[in-house]
């Protein structure tokens, strides 16, 4: 797939930038946009909260962080029922405040997501004169036996898009506490 074609020319040059996987025969990888109505200081003050990603992911009950709050630092999450998993052991791979960068692997858990890492980067944009945040999140994983590519992409890629529409949910929600006026665009 051409992402110039689906998507414009901005979300491909993040894509392009930070979400290239380079998969193995038995893995897939895809990536999911959303544009959320919130500022990204709004939308990444929930999503770099390695240690409470249930305050916008909905299939998450609990989350505990094992030692330092850091790069390094492993969490192990219980997941709601509905899902075909009941926990999950996730270490921060990256963390960058400046560029809104979070990377995660699966390390454990009683799932089938095997090898499954994640890039997740958070942008600021104009929606509708306001400031917005555009999300961008891509990831890699084995596909399990029994199964396709295709339907491990569709798999994953629908858990993302639920959390990523709680993400926008909860953001469009938080208080907006610098401006809120339109943004006048400037040619």
């Amino acid at each position: 797939m051409n992402v110039d074609q689906v998507y414009g020319t901005m979300e491909a040059q993040y894509i392009e930038r930070h979400h290239k996987h380079q998969p193995r025969e038995n893995q897939c990888t895809s990536f999911v946009v959303k544009h959320i109505k919130a500022p990204v200081h709004l939308v990444w003050s929930l999503v770099r909260r390695f240690d409470q990603p249930q305050k916008y992911k909905p299939f998450v009950q609990r989350c505990v962080v094992k030692g330092e709050l850091g790069v390094g630092s492993v969490r192990e999450v219980n997941v709601r029922s509905g899902l075909p998993a009941t926990t999950s052991t996730e270490r921060l791979e990256l963390l960058d405040d400046e560029e809104h960068i979070l990377g995660i692997r699966i390390v454990g858990g009683d799932h089938r997501l095997r090898n499954y890492s994640s890039i997740m980067t958070v942008h600021p944009e104009v929606i509708e004169g306001r400031p917005g945040t555009l999300v961008i999140e891509s990831f890699i994983v084995d596909v399990p036996e029994g199964n396709t590519k295709d339907e491990t992409c569709y798999f994953v890629k629908a858990l993302i898009r639920c959390n990523l529409a709680s993400l926008a949910d909860v953001s469009e929600r938080m208080p907006v506490q610098d401006r809120s006026e339109p943004i006048e665009l400037r040619i």
